[in-house]
């Protein structure tokens, strides 16, 4: 597995987002710094008002264009309100327009508020998961695949499908699978991921978790070095103690860290991210919920995240 270790700024792309904010996000994000900028893909909140939500591929599409060194992605891509064939051709254009910095994190779909508003089913547990297999079978078949494709399942077919051009990566862009379940979610991401993407861990339980996915991957015939390893958890941020005191709103930085939350000033963030790369991370992906206006606070966090890598 690589030594190479790197932070990266995460977006919730619900939360308000809108060209001007994501045009000044990404310039901010790589002119500070970050390894790469990633943003979730949903219509709306759980709960609460609708408020402005940048689409996923044309934000990506932005991206490939504008930006020249940023990774991105999305954390994640539900299968349930967009078909793989789609996603997988969509992903194709957009990786070779970037020159291969798009990362194709793909999920099975979680959040019922925006599937019953917009008209998509969200299938039970099991169902949901089944289509995901499904999904990426789909997706890996299209890209990863010489000629064409076919494959007869419960959710999708293919009849000698074919996309063309090929990518102009190997394989296409590399498939992130998220999430920490090790019942459905490790042996997915064993199956099929070029990356694994941890959320909201200590690096305590992150290493466990990367222990499971070895052996897993082993099981397979797969090497461990294969699967990258990466981790999305949420940052409080204060570039003094003020600040960060007036974020906190009360909350224990010692509670939030033992739930994967990283808190603190500079200092403690360096010493967070280090004990992240130790347990094996190589990517930490930092969810910014702090106000996508705060482009000097996230300036700052940037140049902080650069001590660690």
């Amino acid at each position: 597995m690589s030594d190479r270790f790197d932070v990266a700024l995460m977006i919730e792309g619900q939360d308000g987002l809108n060209w001007p904010r994501w045009r000044g996000l990404a310039e901010t994000a790589e002119r500070s710094g970050f390894a790469g900028i990633y943003r979730s893909d949903h219509f709306t909140n759980p709960t609460g008002p609708h408020l402005d939500a940048l689409e996923l591929w044309s934000s990506q599409l932005w991206l490939a264009s504008q930006t020249r060194a940023l990774e991105f992605g999305p954390l994640v891509s539900p299968v349930s309100f967009r078909h793989p064939v789609i996603t997988a051709w969509t992903a194709a254009a957009v990786d070779d327009l970037s020159g291969g910095r798009l990362q194709l994190g793909l999920g099975a779909g979680w959040q019922e508020r925006e599937h019953e508003e917009f008209g998509f089913d969200l299938l039970d547990v099991d169902a949901r998961f089944r289509r995901f297999r499904e999904a990426l079978t789909v997706v890996t078949r299209l890209l990863r695949g010489h000629g064409a494709a076919t494959f007869d399942g419960e959710f999708y077919h293919l009849r000698g499908a074919e996309l063309l051009p090929r990518p102009a990566r190997p394989g296409g862009p590399p498939i992130v699978i998220g999430g920490n379940g090790p019942r459905r979610t490790l042996p997915l991401a064993a199956e099929f991921a070029d990356e694994w993407n941890g959320t909201y861990q200590t690096p305590d339980s992150f290493a466990a978790l990367s222990q499971r996915l070895d052996a897993l991957l082993e099981e397979r015939g797969r090497n461990p070095a294969s699967v990258r390893r990466t981790l999305m958890t949420r940052i409080i941020f204060g570039r003094d103690d003020a600040e960060l005191s007036r974020k906190l709103d009360g909350e224990s930085p010692a509670e939030l860290r033992a739930r994967g939350v990283i808190a603190g000033t500079a200092g403690e963030v360096v010493t967070h991210l280090r004990a992240l790369r130790d347990a094996g991370a190589q990517r930490v992906m930092l969810q910014w919920l702090d106000g996508l206006d705060d482009l000097d606070g996230i300036a700052a966090l940037g140049r902080a995240a650069q001590a660690a890598s």
